[in-house]
């Protein structure tokens, strides 16, 4: 999984702070409150999390004023669970949902909050530099079907490709 990872994140090189045309990153984002496990509920499938159920994303804070982001994902083909441990940075400032990602040395890649439901922090849509790379995420590993069309309605908005999304599977039992 390292070296798929190594492969997309090189892609990303240099791409740290681009975002789609019509994405923004959020506003009075607290790091803080949006550290913890999220469970990946929709996605556009990529090279580095093709196949994989269960997925989740673990955020916690670094030393450095950064984010340790450790993601984990059950692989069935190889009926073993696959995870990478990666770090962010604040991309704009800490108010801001503007972040780059790296899991592989200086190579980063862009993380754009740009949807986040502000009360509890219970949910939020991620990007990539383009529209190639979007993530739905939740503090739990279901979500209402129709506020997940709502957000998904969203993200199409925006410019992702409703067919590209899929829905991840957070039931299957290793």
């Amino acid at each position: 999984m390292k070296k798929i990872l190594l492969t997309a994140l090189l892609v990303l090189v240099g791409c740290s702070a681009k975002t789609p045309e019509h994405v923004k990153p959020v506003a009075d984002f607290d790091g803080q409150r949006y550290l913890g496990t999220w469970y990946e509920i929709a996605r556009i499938d990529n090279r580095f999390e093709k196949g994989l159920s269960r997925v989740t994303a673990t955020y916690s804070a670094r030393d450095d004023g950064g984010i340790t982001v450790v993601n984990r994902g059950f692989e069935a083909a190889s009926g073993q669970w696959k995870e990478s441990v990666g770090k962010a940075f604040f991309v704009d400032g800490k108010d801001k949902g503007n972040l780059k990602v790296s899991f592989f040395g200086p190579f980063y890649g862009a993380y754009v909050v740009f949807e986040l439901e502000r009360e509890g922090y219970q949910y939020a849509l991620i990007s990539g530099p383009d529209t190639s790379y979007f993530w739905l995420l939740s503090r739990t590993p279901t979500m209402d079907a129709t506020l997940r069309g709502q957000l998904i309605d969203k993200a199409v908005a925006k410019g992702f490709r409703r067919e590209d999304i899929l829905l991840v599977d957070q039931t299957a039992t290793p």
